[in-house]
């Protein structure tokens, strides 16, 4: 008899291991205490997978599947997947074990594991829910010195046909950047996303989260994600209907009070499996065939799926185990309280974080401007940042946080992800959000007490690591405008960047349950 274990992050009816299954097949699904607690998830991202989990075995069953479910409270549970494998195997004279790769480095030696802990044959397939393979990605960047994102993004839309007409773009360009870069008037009237009410399945769930991890980050309600495949095309049918249409001209803002704007959120169930990266982007490219969106709108959502989201799980792989210890930049400084508590005097900070704790979810600026900008400006250990980023999104599994974090936020591999730091000051936080005019602190003065820190900060994040970045090709203008300040002011400048560091909180307070929070460690792919 065959065993079919089904991850957390594989709720997939088309999975590859489900397809063609053989006859007397058994899926395994468990719920364990190790997995939801190796790095303190979310309430909500516990809540959210352990509930989808839950629906998705009862719709395998209903389509005539054997299936093996244990709960996280059912007599016997080891609390770690491969002993539930391995009871699984007793309880059913397993010959045989059919799995879809895991998603991330620990899962996958654990199941390399298997074959020779259980004396059985393993077979691991590959997760062909992307559109473009590990193997796939190994070969294109073999290819070449740099990997540009850029370059990757278009040989996909050459490989998938997506926006493209004999040959050339849609629109005869590859990305319409210059107009998604919109700063959002007063009085916007936002669609919001798709909500859903708990069922009885999730109202159990739910009083399990809170009972077993009640200490852990995050509200746990109201609770309004979508648990079943068919919720979360609803969510997808809201997003391509209401917001798709100006997600492009704003998906770089940022208001006050407003978690979503014209996001989508389709993160998290897209990493689960309950909706597939290749019916999303079809969805939005015929929304834009029948009129239904712009150009603009379309190919900026296309772009990080099949683009960055593709791009970012190659990276990951090719990387390997030991990239969230990197630090190129040699960066120390503890975590700031405030990124557990949202408590701050710096408004965007506040907002953004606010967020993260109400809804496990922050757009992408807020988490590369906002929390990443400040970490990298403020010389944050990047891998306490990694482990936050980790903790805190329901759609945050390590294939695809790490890079984004340890890569792209933090610049803490050296330029191997992005060309460049994304760096910021006051100035763009101003000019793409409302936060600014109502902050404790000033956008528009430079240094002080007053000051926004950010300003100052920008500045000395470029003077302390003016070795390490100076031949960068995209620094010099930045470069040249510090050497342009003079000698005064830079340094009242650095002066008050060090001022400003020096209140910074740096132990994180204690969770409810009385132990702090973890600063070390790697995600689990999913509560599995």
């Amino acid at each position: 008899m065959i065993l079919i274990p089904v991850l957390g992050d594989q709720l997939s009816p088309s999975l590859a291991s489900l397809r063609g299954g053989p006859d007397g097949a058994v899926v395994l699904m468990v719920e364990v205490f190790d997995e939801a607690t190796y790095v303190r998830h979310h309430k909500k991202k516990i809540a959210l997978l352990f509930s989808a989990m839950r629906h998705f075995a009862d719709e395998l069953r209903a389509a005539g599947w054997t299936v093996d479910y244990v709960t996280l409270d059912a007599a016997g549970n080891t609390g770690s997947f491969t002993g539930e494998v391995g009871r699984a195997m007793a309880r059913h004279a397993i010959d045989g074990v059919r799995i879809v790769e895991a998603g991330e480095w620990r899962v996958a030696d654990m199941i390399d594991g298997w074959s020779a802990q259980f004396g059985v044959p393993v077979e691991v397939l590959p997760d062909d829910r992307f559109l473009c393979s590990r193997a796939d990605f190994v070969e294109w960047a073999s290819a070449r010195k740099r990997l540009i994102m850029e370059d990757f993004y278009r040989e996909m839309r050459k490989r998938t046909g997506l926006l493209m007409s004999v040959g050339k773009p849609v629109g005869n360009r590859w990305n319409f950047d210059p107009e998604n870069r919109k700063t959002p008037p007063r009085g916007l009237n936002t669609p919001g996303v798709a909500t859903f009410e708990p069922d009885a399945v999730t109202d159990d769930v739910l009083a399990l989260v809170a009972a077993r991890f009640g200490g852990h980050f995050g509200d746990l309600t109201p609770f309004r994600f979508a648990v079943t495949r068919a919720q979360a095309l609803v969510a997808l049918d809201h997003f391509i209907e209401h917001a798709l249409p100006r997600f492009g001209d704003y998906q770089d803002a940022m208001v006050a009070g407003q978690d979503h704007l014209w996001h989508a959120a389709l993160s998290p169930y897209i990493n689960c499996g309950l909706l597939l990266a290749r019916e999303v982007v079809d969805a939005a490219v015929a929304a834009y065939d029948r009129g239904a969106a712009p150009i603009n709108s379309v190919e900026g959502f296309v772009r990080q799926i099949i683009g960055w989201r593709e791009y970012i799980r190659g990276i990951y792989w090719i990387e390997g185990r030991d990239y969230t210890a990197s630090n190129a930049l040699k960066a120390t400084r503890d975590l700031p309280a405030f990124y557990w508590t949202g408590e701050t005097d710096m408004r965007c900070m506040a907002e953004a974080i606010g967020s993260t704790k109400r809804e496990a979810y922050a757009h992408h600026i807020h988490r590369l401007m906002i929390t990443g900008n400040f970490a990298m400006l403020a010389g944050i250990d990047p891998h306490q940042v990694h482990v936050w980023y980790l903790i805190v999104y329901a759609d945050a599994y390590e294939w695809v946080e790490a890079p984004n974090v340890i890569g792209m936020s933090q610049f803490a591999d050296g330029g191997r992800l992005g060309s460049k730091p994304y760096a910021g000051g006051g100035a763009y936080i101003n000019r793409m959000s409302d936060y600014c005019g109502k902050c404790r602190y000033d956008v528009k003065q430079k240094t002080g007490p007053d000051a926004c820190p950010f300003n100052a900060l920008y500045w000395d994040f470029l003077a302390r690591h003016r070795e390490a970045l100076k031949d960068n090709s995209r620094l010099w203008r930045m470069y040249d405008g510090w050497d342009r300040l003079g000698s005064e002011r830079q340094k009242a400048t650095r002066e008050s960047a060090a001022a400003f560091l020096a209140t910074l909180p740096g132990k994180a307070p204690e969770w409810t349950d009385g132990t702090a929070p973890p600063t070390s460690g790697t995600c689990p792919t999913s509560p599995a």
